[in-house]
């Protein structure tokens, strides 16, 4: 009976109950397996009657394992990744380059990723197909747990299957336009964001906190560039990282804002899976990263990517 059972698990079912048990919604699984939520919860509906239980328990607005799930978890979790492992070990002796899945806070895609991508592409011993993308911190940490992505360029992630390390330091500051006379506290102003403003646990956010800034007085733009260039006509105030934002401050565009908070001190964070599971190519980049070639990149980058949702190209083989 146990044979039969196992032989109905799928690897699709089990990414679908590990991304749910870990993100705690079948919306956000459904946006990191990028599919849809009914064929989400089709596959961990498929993985329940499977298995002979619930596994996962809506309570209110969140989700608990129960004791077959919290079982299941740590198993499932190694079966994903080493579906991960099998596709790059397929991919490997077809001879085809080797990927580079670096997911991200959105400034950090918009402005500096897609130059550190290139430059460590052109430096790795073999072909190298590298993407970056954007992910909320509690996504980063599953997605790299996973081995969905090799390595998370951001916060520091605390999570014991995981090494977080610093690799670079910045300031975060606020600008506005030159002509714009703002009055009154800073919690009044108007504050305009890229997406990780809705993060609770970025910077931009936990800098508008330490503001008292309420949401009401926050506008979201589609990247920083957009959110800077509305600062700059007069809509309101802006924060972003200081030396990115230097061309435009020199140039007259902008002016840094004096507020209680900031200047703020913050950190970049490569984060990989433990040394003995850490996949070769993230700790070449990780390697990379402690260079002075990377440290002038992230500093005055010279180009960067647009920021968008990051969509774990394993997934496309394990949903197809």
């Amino acid at each position: 009976m146990n044979r039969k059972i196992i032989g109905f698990v799928t690897l699709t079912q089990l990414s679908a109950f590990v991304m749910v048990a870990r993100l705690g919604s079948v919306k956000d699984a459904a946006k990191m397996l990028n599919v849809s939520e009914p064929a989400v919860s089709q596959a961990l509906t498929a993985l329940r009657q499977h298995l002979g239980d619930q596994l996962i328990m809506r309570n209110g607005a969140s989700m608990t394992l129960t004791t077959a799930g919290v079982k299941l978890l740590p198993v499932a979790s190694q079966m994903v990744a080493l579906g991960a492992e099998a596709q790059a070990a397929v991919r490997s002796g077809q001879g085809l380059p080797e990927q580079l899945r670096l997911v991200t806070t959105s400034p950090i895609a918009e402005f500096v990723a897609g130059s550190l991508t290139d430059a460590f592409s052109r430096r790795f011993a073999q072909p190298v197909e590298a993407s970056a993308g954007v992910a909320a911190e509690g996504e980063m940490a599953v997605l790299v747990v996973n081995r969905l992505a090799d390595m998370a360029l951001g916060p520091l992630l605390t999570d014991k299957e995981l090494v977080s390390e610093p690799v670079f330091r910045y300031q975060m500051v606020a600008v506005a336009s030159p002509h714009d006379s703002l009055k009154g506290s800073a919690s009044g102003w108007p504050w305009l964001v890229d997406p990780s403003g809705i993060d609770p646990s970025s910077d931009v956010s936990r800098l508008l906190t330490r503001l008292g800034v309420g949401e009401k007085r926050i506008r979201v733009f589609p990247n920083a560039t957009a959110a800077w260039a509305a600062a700059a006509s007069g809509a309101g105030v802006a924060p972003g990282v200081a030396h990115l934002l230097q061309p435009q401050v020199r140039r007259g565009e902008l002016r840094v804002v004096e507020t209680p908070a900031t200047p703020m001190e913050a950190t970049w964070y490569a984060t990989t899976l433990q040394r003995e599971r850490r996949p070769t190519i993230a700790g070449s980049l990780r390697h990379f990263l402690s260079t002075p070639e990377a440290m002038k990149l992230m500093r005055s980058p010279a180009g960067g990517v647009p920021p968008s949702k990051f969509r774990p190209p394993v997934y496309v083989t394990i949903w197809s």
